[in-house]
C-alpha cells in the first residue's frame, strides 16, 4: 500500500467514523456517506462503519439533496421576487464620470462569493439555503475539532508505543 493510498484509506476511515457517530442526522454527514458509497472499493468499509443502515443513509441523503429548498423551481421563484423588490438601483457617479457600484452591492457580492466558497468546503453544502449552511458549517466544525483531537491522541499512543 503507498503512501497516498493509506493516507486515503485513513481519511475515509475518519470520515465515516464521524458520519456514523453523528447518526446521519446532519446535510453533511449525509453527504460523506454518500461520496463514500459511490465508489464500489469503499463499500465494505462503509457496511463496516456505519453497519447495515449505509444504504438507508445513502437514500436519505439522495432524497434530501431532491427535496432541498433551494430546488430550482424556488430559486426562479426568489429571483423574481428580488428584481421586483429592488426597484430602480440607485447608482453613484465618480467626478470623472465612472460609474461606482453603492457599498451595499459590494457587501453583497463579498457575502456571496464567501457563502458560495463556504458551501464547497461543507460536504453536502451545495443543496443548502444560507441558514441551513451556517447551521451546518458550525455542527461540522465542532466534530472536525473532535476529529482532530482524536487523530492526535491516536498519532501520540502511537509514538509511545513506538519509544517503549
Amino acid at each position: 500500500m503507498t503512501i497516498m493510498e493509506r493516507r486515503k484509506a485513513i481519511k475515509l476511515s475518519a470520515d465515516l467514523a464521524l458520519a456514523s457517530v453523528r447518526n446521519c442526522k446532519t446535510h453533511w454527514s449525509r453527504a460523506l456517506v454518500a461520496s463514500a458509497s459511490q465508489n464500489d472499493d469503499n463499500k465494505a468499509l462503509l457496511q463496516h462503519i456505519v453497519g447495515a443502515d449505509a444504504v438507508k443513509h445513502k437514500k436519505a441523503s439522495i432524497d434530501v439533496v431532491a427535496n432541498s429548498p433551494t430546488s430550482v423551481a424556488k430559486k426562479i421563484a426568489s429571483k423574481k421576487i428580488l428584481k421586483r423588490s429592488w426597484g430602480i438601483r440607485r447608482v453613484r457617479k465618480l467626478s470623472n464620470g465612472a460609474i461606482k457600484d453603492p457599498p451595499n452591492s459590494i457587501a453583497k457580492r463579498l457575502v456571496k462569493k464567501r457563502t458560495q466558497l463556504l458551501k464547497n468546503l461543507v460536504p453536502g453544502g451545495e443543496s443548502m439555503d444560507a441558514i441551513s449552511l451556517i447551521e451546518e458549517t458550525l455542527d461540522y466544525m465542532v466534530w472536525l475539532r473532535a476529529q482532530v483531537d482524536v487523530m492526535r491522541s491516536l498519532a501520540r499512543a502511537s509514538e509511545l508505543l513506538d519509544g517503549k
